[in-house]
């Protein structure tokens, strides 16, 4: 009896080393985070804080990329209180991530939440001389920011615009009141409970076998094209929603689609990209094009993509006047989708 006891027990000790993984122990100190707010105002006395300024990233330059600096609490009190504010700003702050030692991270943004935006504006110079840095717009610098920096720079930028836009109630139009980690938003008046969310975006690389089709719309860089890419509507699957798009933007219809994966994506407002492989029906390649959403498509080869994949982002124009065709850099999902197809062109695609 004692021996099975003690295997018993050396069972559940093996259990409980598997549930308290790296990853299960972030997870669950960040949840517990997100509901404790006793438990994350403790957290940031230790913790570490990315800033902004009307949701710009604080970043210096280092060679060819971005660094995000970190601060403390003392440091950012130091700061404060050099411009004149209290401490009472660390409201504002948004839970981002943790690391493996379970530091927490915050994003605070210095100007969202200034009474003046004209004192805000005169202030800016003057901080980014004293964080030694520059607040930089996350679209101008987040290809050139490392992965870790560039994920948690689009978290912290989407939940930052999310409380700037969501102060009050939609029911009673009463102040909604944020929780310490930023997780959620509740109205006093009737207990509503408000989480930030994402739009849900389908993007889809489209090919007829042998050659995939590339768009582009007149806010896209000179020469940059890209898969095709739109908002799902209320009420419509994924599968409807790729079909609907595809349909919408170059005439097209889906025959068979897969679904390849997914990436949160700062622009406009917070998007959920869920990328896809689709291939149309054969015989019924003819793309007729939606102005009102394009400015071009057509249909690229095997070879004339992967040259392009080998290429960097050209910003010259050619002598000619016009830009080379190049692709969306590697950090977005539109890349990865496009790369995949290139290396296995004749993947097995799932009926729609």
């Amino acid at each position: 009896m004692s021996l099975y006891c003690g295997i018993t027990r050396r069972r559940k000790s093996f259990w409980c080393c598997r549930l308290l993984s790296t990853y299960v122990t972030k997870t669950r100190y960040l949840s517990e985070l997100k509901e404790d707010d006793d438990a994350c105002k403790k957290a940031q006395q230790t913790g570490a804080f990315y800033l902004f300024h009307n949701l710009a990233p604080l970043l210096q330059k280092s060679e060819h990329q971005y660094l995000a600096p970190q601060h403390s609490l003392l440091e950012l009190e130091r700061l404060l209180g050099k411009f004149g504010q209290d401490m009472q700003t660390i409201e504002d702050s948004v839970l981002i991530g943790c690391s493996e030692q379970q530091e927490a991270w915050f994003a605070l943004d210095l100007g969202l939440n200034s009474s003046s935006s004209i004192n805000a504006s005169l202030q800016k110079p003057e901080m980014e001389t004293e964080l030694k840095g520059s607040f930089i717009g996350l679209r101008k610098a987040l290809f050139q920011l490392n992965v870790k920096d560039a994920s948690l720079l689009s978290t912290a930028q989407a939940l930052l615009r999310w409380h700037d836009a969501h102060q009050f109630c939609s029911r009673s139009g009463q102040p909604t009141k944020k929780n310490v980690a930023g997780s959620k938003r509740v109205c006093p008046s009737n207990k509503i409970i408000y989480y930030p969310q994402m739009t849900p975006v389908v993007i889809t690389l489209v090919s007829d076998g042998t050659r995939c089709l590339l768009a582009r719309q007149s806010s896209f860089p000179k020469g940059m094209y890209s898969a095709l890419a739109g908002f799902c509507d209320i009420g419509e699957s994924l599968e409807e929603a790729v079909r609907r798009e595809v349909a919408e933007e170059v005439g097209l219809e889906v025959e068979r689609l897969q679904y390849s994966a997914s990436q949160h994506w700062p622009f406009p407002n917070g998007a959920l990209m869920i990328a896809c492989h689709a291939t149309v029906k054969p015989g019924q390649t003819e793309i007729q094009m939606n102005l009102r959403e394009l400015e071009a498509a057509a249909w690229f080869s095997h070879d004339e993509v992967a040259t392009a994949l080998r290429k960097d982002n050209p910003s010259y124009q050619q002598q000619n006047g016009a830009f080379p065709f190049w692709l969306p850099p590697k950090l977005a999902i539109a890349h990865q989708l496009i790369k995949e197809w290139v290396e296995k062109p004749t993947c097995s695609i799932l009926p729609a």
